[in-house]
């Protein structure tokens, strides 16, 4: 994607329509329009010559171009689950993985990247319960190496709205849930979370329609992309009428829900009350 941004800008610089750029790499305007919003490989050799093209000079410049480009066809770390990971899920990972910050809301669940290893089983369970128990441990495995993007040392900033339900929920049961919300309290006190939650008492609010991500990128060539999960499927919206809705749906939540400073008292009172 980052890549794509910056092919973009130059191609528009010098004013080369993507007609024009996708003869030059004997390819099409639709393959040029894929490779500017990041969604198909590059080959260096057309990289090259899509800056020779578009008048880049700068040999510094270029030579981190075609190191993107290089970099842009290496297999992240999860392709080694590929025997278990959708290919719509697969671009979420590498979206997840790239971003600077991170907003989620949630109603069902606790979000993937706070979950304990046995609340993640259990969550896994009851969507693959007839799966085969060593497909079960992958696909924990697979969730738990997610949540390395959070202590790495350019760790993404993640702000987590979640619904006092996914809280209450004992799934898995009662001392797995415990376990869980002890875990969120320490996942509270990370510098790079923030937790809120929607109590009961709020009623229906902004996001009644389901969980939903918000990922914002480093480089400002990026635009903001909205994931939606689906059973089969997932959305990815990154068009700015979308992305601002969501956005304004996510700033709704934050005003509703209790404000990050009692995300602390709240999970201590559920956490009593797992004990009753």
């Amino acid at each position: 994607m980052l890549l794509g941004a910056h092919l973009r800008r130059l191609r528009e610089a010098q004013g080369v329509t993507r007609e024009d750029a996708g003869w030059e790499i004997r390819s099409s305007e639709s393959k040029i329009s894929r490779m500017e919003l990041g969604r198909v490989g590059f080959k260096e050799r057309d990289v090259a010559d899509l800056l020779t093209l578009y008048g880049l000079d700068d040999d510094e410049e270029r030579t981190r171009l075609l190191a993107l480009a290089r970099d842009a066809n290496n297999p992240g770390w999860w392709h080694r689950f590929g025997d278990v990971l959708p290919n719509w899920f697969q671009s979420y990972l590498g979206l997840e993985a790239a971003a600077a910050l991170i907003r989620t809301y949630e109603v069902q669940f606790v979000p993937g990247l706070l979950q304990t290893k046995e609340y993640a089983r259990a969550v896994v369970l009851l969507g693959h319960g007839r799966a085969k128990a060593d497909e079960i441990d992958r696909r924990v495995e697979l969730r738990m190496a997610r949540q390395q993007v959070l202590t790495r040392p350019d760790a993404p900033k993640l702000w987590v709205v979640v619904d006092e339900a996914a809280l209450r929920r004992p799934i898995g049961g009662i001392d797995i849930m415990r376990g869980q919300v002890d875990a969120l309290l320490e996942a509270n006190t990370l510098p790079n979370v923030r937790l809120q939650v929607i109590p009961f008492n709020a009623g229906g609010h902004a996001a009644a329609g389901g969980a939903f991500t918000i990922l914002r990128f480093p480089d400002q060539d990026l635009p903001d992309v909205v994931y939606i999960e689906q059973l089969t499927s997932a959305l990815y919206l990154d068009k700015r009428d979308d992305v601002d809705l969501y956005a304004e749906a996510m700033e709704r939540l934050c005003v509703e829900a209790r404000p990050p400073t009692e995300t602390s008292k709240v999970l201590e009172e559920i956490r009593r009350d797992l004990e009753a």
